[in-house]
């Protein structure tokens, strides 16, 4: 899960970059300089809620879940979160395939514009 949330959290920040140049991403400061794959992704188009709640899912793997055993004081709730994420939305393996195969797709739309 957090290498899956790695490879599009770098996909979303290299899809920016190409839109918006090095000068025009580092111009954007704090808006990318985080790991929350539902924000990264608020430019692609049709994503439904249940593709947002699967990123925001991915989004906890990568800032903690993935490395750390305990997510340390205060934040136990988290690992509850991601639970009742899964839950309310019926998330399968299918559907976190789906949305990742979904964003790099897009990827591919943003450089063939870029080359045009």
């Amino acid at each position: 899960m957090m290498l899956i949330g790695y490879s599009l959290e770098v996909s979303l920040k290299a899809m920016i970059i190409v839109e918006k140049g090095i000068e025009g991403y580092t111009q954007m400061g704090k808006k990318t300089l985080h790991h929350r794959l539902d924000d990264l992704a608020s430019f692609l188009p049709d994503l439904s809620k249940k593709d947002r709640a699967i990123l925001r899912g991915l989004s906890h793997f990568v800032s903690w879940a993935g490395r750390y055993p305990d997510p340390g004081t205060g934040k136990e709730h988290k690992l509850e979160e991601i639970f009742d994420l899964g839950e309310k939305h019926q998330v399968t393996a299918f559907d976190l395939f789906n949305v990742s195969s979904r964003v790099m797709r897009h990827a591919q739309t943003v450089v063939s514009q870029a080359l045009d």
